[in-house]
C-alpha cells in the first residue's frame, strides 16, 4: 500500500494503496487502519469521506498509534467526521503527546493556551510546546518565542524569545522569520539592527503571506537606500543558504 500510495518502484495508484491498506486494516494492522484513515480525510484513492477517517483512525488510536491517535483528536478539535470535542481532542492529544509525538504535544499546547476542552493554563501550554520544540517542531518553537517575549506561563525573557524564533526562522516558518525581524527592529534580546530587521521582514513577506510585507514596507521608510541594498543582497544570501547562520 505504501509503495502504490507514494509511487515507490510502482506508477502511484491512490486506489490500488486503498485495496491493499483496507486487507491489511481488516487484520488489524494499525499502520495500514491509519493510513486508510489518512486516504479518507484527503479522498485519496476513495471518496472524501471524514467519519470514515474517523473509524479507521480511531481503531488505530484504541492500538496505541501515536500518529492515529494525534488524529483523532484534530477530528475531535475540528469537528470533522465527529462533533466537535474539544475535551475528547484533548483526551487523544495528550495520550500521543506523552508518547513523544510532537504534533500532538504542539496542539496540546494550543489547547491550553486558548482554554479549549481545559481551563486556560499559560505554564501547561509553555511545557507541551516546550516538549515539542526541543524535538524541532518549527510551530511549537515559534509558539514558545510568543511566550517568552510576551511572559506567557514563563517569566519574559526576549533573548529566549530570540532563540527559539530564530529555531524556527532557521526552519522557513515565516510568522517566526517576522517576529524575530520585530525583535531586530525593537532591539529586544538583539542588538537594535534594521539591516537585519528588513532582511528577516522580507523573507517572511516572500513567503506569500502580503500582511508580512506591512512592517517591512514602513521600516524601508527609516533606512537609507545603502542599507536598504545591504538588506536585500543579505535577505538572497540567506535564501541561499536556507535560512541558516544569517545573522
Amino acid at each position: 500500500g505504501l509503495m502504490y500510495e507514494h509511487g515507490y518502484g510502482v506508477a502511484q495508484d491512490y486506489e490500488e494503496a486503498v485495496t491493499w491498506y483496507r486487507r491489511a486494516a481488516e487484520q488489524g494492522d494499525a499502520s495500514a487502519q491509519n493510513n486508510l484513515g489518512l486516504m479518507y480525510y484527503q479522498g485519496n484513492g476513495v471518496a472524501q469521506d471524514y467519519q470514515q477517517a474517523v473509524k479507521w483512525y480511531r481503531r488505530a488510536a484504541e492500538q496505541g498509534l501515536a500518529s492515529a491517535q494525534h488524529n483523532l483528536g484534530f477530528m475531535h478539535d475540528s469537528g470533522y467526521g465527529a462533533a466537535q470535542d474539544y475535551e475528547e481532542a484533548v483526551t487523544w492529544y495528550r495520550r500521543a503527546g506523552e508518547q513523544g509525538f510532537a504534533f500532538a504535544q504542539h496542539n496540546l499546547g494550543l489547547m491550553y493556551g486558548n482554554g479549549n476542552g481545559v481551563a486556560q493554563d499559560y505554564q501547561e501550554a509553555v511545557k507541551w510546546y516546550r516538549r515539542a520544540a526541543e524535538q524541532g517542531f518549527a510551530f511549537s518553537q515559534h509558539n514558545l518565542g510568543l511566550m517568552y517575549e510576551h511572559g506567557y506561563g514563563v517569566a519574559q525573557d526576549y533573548e529566549e524569545a530570540v532563540k527559539w524564533y530564530r529555531r524556527a526562522a532557521e526552519q522557513g516558518e515565516a510568522y517566526a522569520q517576522h517576529n524575530l525581524g520585530t525583535m531586530y527592529e525593537r532591539g529586544y534580546g538583539v542588538d537594535q539592527d534594521y539591516v537585519y530587521a528588513h532582511m528577516w521582514y522580507n523573507i517572511a513577506a516572500s513567503r506569500g503571506n502580503d500582511r508580512l510585507s506591512e512592517r517591512r514596507d514602513r521600516l524601508a521608510r527609516l533606512m537609507t537606500a545603502e542599507q536598504i541594498s545591504q538588506a536585500q543582497q543579505l535577505a538572497r544570501e540567506c535564501v541561499r543558504k536556507n535560512y541558516k547562520n544569517c545573522d
